[in-house]
């Protein structure tokens, strides 16, 4: 996950569509002459039209989660989406040697652009090097390699993000209570991701005095643990004002506990956008009031930043000839007044 102090570019949350990122803005066989834009001037851009094929690898960990499912179908649709666009994707993963062979396989067969969500980035980084050495652009996707040496992009979520907008999502709604408390269930207290989540989260709260947080929990990111962490909650915590969950596949179980223990007195705040968690801020008829998005399109606009590494084009709307190094997503908190905005987003 993104543990960078790199200068990040700010992009709109998930519910602007990947191919909003590469508008056109030039035809796809551009002069000679328009290759070379004077400063200021828009670059070649890519856009929807066909134009160099490009066989783009994907390599992505296991689906064994709803966020990492919802990552492989982006790639796929996104690829389906230009008749220019051969996709060669890999099973996926969690084990690293197992994905690093999966990789080295796709360099040999010299594909020309790598996309990468690794299942660990340290470990996966000199397989990145690897393809960039064998002049194959590699997008980093979300979980970042050790070495800038060993993508050509990155492009992911903002942990820190999430928990930052969580906690002034709830700070707004708590600002005008004395002595308001919050609990918090994490996820896994070993990834770093987590450590960013909470980090936020603390972060902001520190902006409203009248908030303190009284408990926190980490669970695994399953259904199982967030239901067994949330039960220990409610039992140590008779009465708290709401709750950061950090995911809401864990969330599911959490509000199965929620609902076993009968509490309503709170609300709820959850993480990574989830089409169940935006249907039950849509009801609006229980304590989860809103999610903070890690979005999985990020996967759809890694393709089209590798489709256009492969057509050697830039980004609609800027005036650089090449693609940035580095995108960050934006963290959209989803109430009922935007979750519909939100909806075709959300995932299984």
């Amino acid at each position: 996950m993104p543990e960078t102090s790199r200068r990040h570019l700010l992009l709109g949350g998930a519910a602007v569509s990947a191919g909003a990122l590469l508008t056109a803005c030039t035809s796809n066989e551009p002069k000679a002459a328009e290759n070379t834009a004077p400063a200021g001037s828009a670059a070649p851009a890519a856009d929807d039209k066909p134009g160099t094929p490009v066989t783009i690898g994907f390599a992505g960990p296991q689906a064994d989660h709803g966020w990492l499912n919802a990552i492989n179908e982006n790639a796929k649709r996104r690829a389906a989406k230009y008749s220019d666009v051969t996709l060669e994707i890999t099973e996926g993963s969690n084990d690293t040697a197992a994905q690093i062979g999966q990789v080295q396989t796709l360099i040999n067969k010299k594909i020309d652009v790598l996309v990468v969500l690794p299942a660990d980035g340290k470990a996966l980084t000199q397989v990145g090097l690897q393809a960039m050495k064998a002049g194959i652009p590699v997008v980093n996707l979300d979980r970042i390699f050790a070495s800038p040496q060993a993508y050509r992009c990155w492009i992911g979520g903002d942990n820190y993000g999430m928990g930052l907008n969580a906690g002034r999502f709830i700070g707004e709604r708590l600002k005008d209570k004395p002595n308001a408390t919050v609990v918090e269930l994490a996820g896994m207290d070993s990834l770093e991701l987590t450590k960013q989540r909470t980090q936020g989260f603390d972060d902001a709260l520190k902006n409203y005095p009248n908030i303190r947080k009284v408990a926190r929990q980490a669970a695994d990111f399953t259904v199982e643990s967030g239901q067994a962490k949330m039960a220990q909650l409610l039992q140590a915590q008779q009465k708290f004002d709401a709750l950061w969950n950090h995911d809401d596949d864990q969330g599911v179980g959490a509000l199965r506990a929620i609902a076993q223990a009968g509490r309503k007195d709170f609300l709820m705040v959850g993480g990574a956008g989830a089409k169940s968690a935006m249907d039950a801020i849509k009801a609006d008829s229980g304590v989860l009031k809103a999610t903070v998005l890690y979005p999985p399109t990020m996967a759809a606009s890694a393709i089209d930043l590798a489709r256009a590494l492969g057509q050697k084009k830039g980004i609609g709307g800027m005036s650089e000839l090449e693609i940035p190094a580095s995108i960050t997503l934006y963290s959209a908190v989803v109430t009922k007044d935007n979750v519909d905005d939100y909806l075709p987003t959300g995932f299984n």
